[in-house]
């Protein structure tokens, strides 16, 4: 009788422990509470946002940010809060001043920001100078009309574009069931490569064409030393200017002229002017600072240990990337996601939640110059893809969760391919339907940081995101700033991630794997 009595308890125990992995009510129901009541996740991407600014690589933006985010990791209770090298990036840069306005034929200030990485009007005064408008079909034209013409102007590039306001569509949406419902039913994709490239598409070639220009412009600029040179934000926007990089950051790369981006509107009229035989007048005033003491990028890592005598040493990872551009604050790009991920473990240490495994954040830099910062941790930590020799480290990690498309609200996850990973997820999403979270689609998606982990063969996953007016209005725009977050939206998020998050951290076993990646040597196609 004592025999089967024992037996009989330990038959209880064992399916209480597997009751406890399976319905984790109590915990998704602690977290809810904390996630959407008592959240502080617009207090956190207040300091990321409007008290660091603009967050450039190695920039003393990016490092305002990345400093307070560590120590206030660390203020959570997390340990091994760390600014971790990645690997050698380069210079930082910021923009210190900016004016350029029309003088002549009438007086208009213009909106422009510095393209990253380039230099400044030369002199410590204001230059004023006439427009001087290159119109070329290819490089040969360009060289032949225009060499040893241009050194010390304010210059120009005709551009064929026009503006198309769209009177049919919103500038922000949220997801429509239909769309939701299209990619649930998604089919795996088989394909390698994505299809046989047209060569013989007379848009994609002028397109190619363009952009071997575009190139090519470049170096006839820094061979011929404008002394500003003018260029155009994508057209159709309305105002919103998009901004990127313009110079290398490289050490001791040569960046030696002033280069700004304009609104489509500002520089289609001085075209229109210059074209028109109208003399047009500007005066500039550009000062941008580069900083080379230090060349390596760093990341922000952080860790909530693991309790289970077993499990603690493997570990759930979750991030977002911590730089972004420099034409605003970089709120929805990407402060939205590293408020959430930061939110996320204030969450589970605020429910007092004791996860079994490892719970590690890693806040990334390098990400829009082609997800360096989680590469170069990737690499150091798991597996180099060139070669695909894994790392003690790289069975350990049970999934990587990421968070990189604006500040909508979470609708679902890509599964990245890992059609094992699907029904669990889908049972994770069920509590979440009352906040419109509920799909869970086979395809990929990319772009972003999780690509990094997926291709070296460690579970890596995006949340599907309601677009809002990421594209259109604030990705990579002077737009980008702390008033274009919703609120209610990054609650629901850090809210369902903090619920994955702990569900995996949970599970008896690590989430599944798809097959591992064949080596891709340097040069070959990338992730």
């Amino acid at each position: 009788m004592r025999k089967q009595l024992i037996i009989i308890l330990a038959f209880c125990f064992a399916c209480g422990a597997a009751f406890a992995q399976a319905d984790n009510t109590e915990a998704t129901n602690k977290i809810r509470n904390e996630g959407l009541r008592n959240s502080k996740v617009m207090d956190i991407a207040l300091h990321l946002v409007d008290m660091s600014g603009p967050r450039l690589t190695n920039s003393p933006g990016f490092f305002r940010a990345a400093n307070w985010a560590k120590d206030e990791l660390t203020r959570m209770g997390l340990v091994n809060a760390a600014l971790e090298p990645w690997g050698d990036f380069g210079v930082g840069w910021e923009q210190t001043k900016c004016y350029v306005a029309m003088t002549a034929p009438y007086y208009c200030p213009f909106i422009a920001i510095p393209r990253a990485w380039t230099g400044g009007t030369p002199g410590k005064k204001m230059i004023s100078d006439e427009v001087m408008l290159i119109n070329a079909k290819d490089s040969a034209e360009l060289y032949q009309n225009y060499s040893g013409k241009i050194k010390g102007r304010i210059v120009m590039f005709y551009s064929s574009d026009t503006l198309h306001p769209s009177f049919t569509r919103p500038d922000a949406e949220r997801l429509a069931d239909s769309s939701l419902e299209k990619m649930a039913n998604a089919k795996p994709d088989t394909s390698r490569g994505g299809g046989q490239r047209n060569f013989n598409n007379p848009q994609m070639n002028a397109r190619r064409q363009q952009q071997t220009l575009q190139r090519q412009l470049a170096a006839f600029y820094n061979a011929e030393k404008p002394a500003l040179v003018l260029s155009m934000s994508r057209a159709g926007n309305q105002g919103t200017l998009f901004v990127q990089n313009g110079g290398s950051y490289t050490k001791d790369a040569e960046n030696n002229y002033a280069w700004v981006m304009m609104s489509s509107d500002d520089y289609l009229r001085v075209q229109r002017l210059v074209s028109s035989g109208q003399k047009v007048q500007l005066d500039a005033d550009i000062k941008t600072k580069f900083y080379g003491d230090d060349i390596k990028g760093y990341d922000v890592v952080a860790e909530i240990p693991g309790t289970d005598p077993v499990l603690k040493d493997e570990i759930v990872m979750i991030g977002g990337h911590l730089d972004s551009w420099h034409g605003a604050t970089g709120a929805t790009d990407n402060a939205a996601g590293s408020a959430v991920m930061m939110e996320v473990i204030r969450i589970l240490k605020a429910t007092g939640l004791q996860p079994r495994r490892t719970i590690r954040i890693a806040l990334w830099s390098g990400e829009e110059e082609g997800l360096l910062g989680s590469r170069g941790y990737v690499k150091n930590h798991f597996a180099d893809p060139a070669d695909m020799v894994l790392k003690p480290e790289h069975a350990k990690v049970s999934a990587y969760y990421n968070l990189d498309n604006g500040t909508g609200k979470i609708r679902g996850i890509y599964l990245q391919g890992n059609k094992e990973a699907g029904p669990i997820f889908a049972k994770w999403l069920e509590p979440f339907y009352d906040l419109g979270a509920k799909t869970v689609t086979i395809s990929n998606t990319g772009g972003t940081d999780h690509q990094s982990f997926d291709g070296v063969g460690i579970p890596g996953f995006q949340f599907i995101q309601d677009p809002i007016d990421y594209d259109t209005r604030t990705h990579h725009t002077n737009m980008d700033t702390y008033d274009h977050l919703l609120p209610d939206d990054l609650k629901q998020a850090a809210t369902i991630i903090a619920s994955f998050v702990y569900n995996t951290a949970q599970r008896d076993e690590k989430i599944p794997r798809k097959e591992l990646p064949k080596p891709r040597p340097a040069g070959g196609r990338g992730f």
